[in-house]
């Protein structure tokens, strides 16, 4: 077996189940046929042996053996004997005589070769005994045989006497030549059982090449269209079952195509709706925010039953202002425009600067050493951490701790509060667009966009935030922890998002 074909069966389960079960059924039905050939040879072999050696010594018994007389001498038995066993049967001769009552005599053909002593005793005892004369049995005395093995050789031996008082003959052939033509006949039965599981090993290489070959382009369509590339479709070849199947992907990929194309031209018909929105609120709000400014600074003088609603009016417009900036965000990571500007950051004052803008130095404490730099986008990082230490600060409670270490390549920023925690149901959702933690709270001073804007601000850097629960010494929830994870490095990752986004400009256009 080539090694190609051993790397693909290997590589491939389904190849390699199809070659077993190939093989096992080969190799069953190859033993099963070579075992019944064995049996049938073997017997028909040994029987064929056996009846004409045992006919010879029948038919030479009644002619020399009978010959003898009542009480033959010793040298009478050798000579019958020898006579006997030079015929074509090729096997040696002992007769068994009584010189005088209850004084035996032994004649052997060859005492060196066969002896009294390798007559069975089972045989003899058969031999000696007389049956009675019926209609059934007309004769007392049978001839019996017997296979035994001397010296690992096996040999036949057949006795019978006499009838009327005769001597008792036996006879002892080997059957070394059969053995050797039956060893012969099983190693060539084994060499074809070999030959047939190899046989059906490649034959079964070639029947899963066959039925394989489709379901490997069907696996390689399939890949290709969880890629994205969804005009990808296959030419049907045939009538039998994989046809069936590939006309059922071609068709599944005709849907799906047409499906995402339809949620595609939704999806941009929203982004675009949401764009064109946020556009066209920002003059009104503009208008808004310059008469909330004037009502903020004349506050102080208003009539006092009207205070609270002006003070309402402006952090209202103020929240709304932020939701629009932010669908603005969504809008331009959803349509791919958004782009890196890096620079030089030193973290250390990058953070500093984020809590000083937002007075927040009293409610923070930073653990971060000066002197790490790294190039980053300082917008789109403040962006992130004024969400992340203003969601610790909003949820969690005084005091948060902003600490700022590396690990091997990467910048690794962590904000923990000392709040009650995030709830175990709320963990997988905290970075989703619009998600309320509790349904009976579903207005909030925020926009509930803030956290999953940081998050995509991170993953445009090729960084990444995680959530969690820090746990206490008690064993108790003590507040949630922000992790932010960014490259040193994000000079490549530039190339590629500015890249994307010239993509997507050139589309918009």
């Amino acid at each position: 077996m080539s090694k190609g074909i051993v790397t693909r069966l290997r590589l491939s389960s389904l190849r390699l189940r199809l070659v077993v079960v190939f093989a096992l059924v080969a190799l069953t039905a190859a033993v099963a046929a070579s075992g019944i050939a064995y049996w049938l040879n073997r017997e028909a072999v040994l029987t064929r042996t056996q009846d004409g050696a045992l006919n010879d010594f029948r038919q030479e018994m009644q002619n020399r053996a009978a010959t003898l007389p009542l009480r033959p001498t010793q040298e009478d038995l050798r000579r019958t004997a020898e006579l006997m066993a030079t015929g074509s049967a090729n096997y040696q001769v002992l007769l068994l005589g009584e010189r005088d009552a209850g004084k035996p005599i032994v004649g052997a053909s060859d005492p060196d070769d066969f002896t009294l002593a390798d007559v069975p005793r089972p045989l003899r005892e058969a031999v000696d005994t007389e049956r009675p004369v019926t209609e059934a049995n007309p004769y007392p005395y049978h001839l019996f045989w017997q296979r035994t093995e001397r010296n690992g050789t096996p040999y036949l031996v057949g006795g019978t006497r006499i009838d009327g008082g005769g001597p008792a003959g036996y006879m002892f052939k080997s059957l070394a030549a059969e053995k050797a033509d039956l060893n012969s006949l099983a190693w060539s039965l084994g060499i074809a059982t070999a030959l047939a599981v190899a046989g059906s090993v490649l034959l079964a290489q070639v029947a899963a090449t066959t039925v394989l070959r489709p379901v490997h382009r069907l696996g390689e369509a399939a890949k290709q269209l969880g890629e994205g590339k969804l005009d990808t479709r296959l030419r049907v070849t045939g009538a039998d079952e994989l046809a069936d199947l590939t006309r059922t992907f071609n068709s599944a990929a005709e849907s799906l195509q047409k499906k995402v194309a339809d949620m595609s031209a939704r999806e941009e018909s929203s982004r675009r709706f949401v764009a064109d929105m946020s556009h066209e609120l920002r003059t009104p709000l503009t208008a808004l925010t310059a008469v909330t400014e004037v009502l903020e600074d004349e506050q102080d003088s208003l009539d006092p039953m009207i205070a609270p609603a002006v003070a309402l009016v402006v952090s209202e417009t103020r929240r709304l202002n932020d939701l629009v900036e932010n669908l603005m965000e969504v809008t331009r990571f959803d349509a791919g425009t958004a782009r890196l500007v890096l620079d030089e950051v030193d973290i250390a004052d990058q953070i500093t600067a984020c809590i000083d803008a937002r007075a927040w130095l009293d409610a923070v404490d930073l653990d971060a050493e000066r002197g790490i730099v790294a190039p980053l986008d300082p917008r789109r990082l403040d962006v992130i951490l004024a969400n992340l230490i203003g969601n610790a600060l909003k949820h969690g409670g005084s005091p948060v701790r902003v600490s700022v270490r590396t690990e091997e390549d990467e910048l690794v920023i962590a904000v923990r509060d000392h709040g009650p925690g995030i709830p175990e149901e709320v963990l997988p959702h905290v970075f989703d667009r619009f998600y309320k933690a509790s349904a009976s709270r579903p207005r909030s001073e925020g926009s509930g966009l803030g956290l999953s804007i940081a998050m995509e601000n991170a993953l445009i850097h090729g960084g990444s935030i995680t959530a969690a629960n820090s746990v206490g010494e008690d064993g108790a929830v003590d507040g949630a922890v922000f992790v932010l994870r960014l490259p040193l490095d994000a000079s490549g990752i530039t190339r590629e998002v500015q890249t994307r986004s010239s993509q997507g400009e050139v589309e918009e256009a």
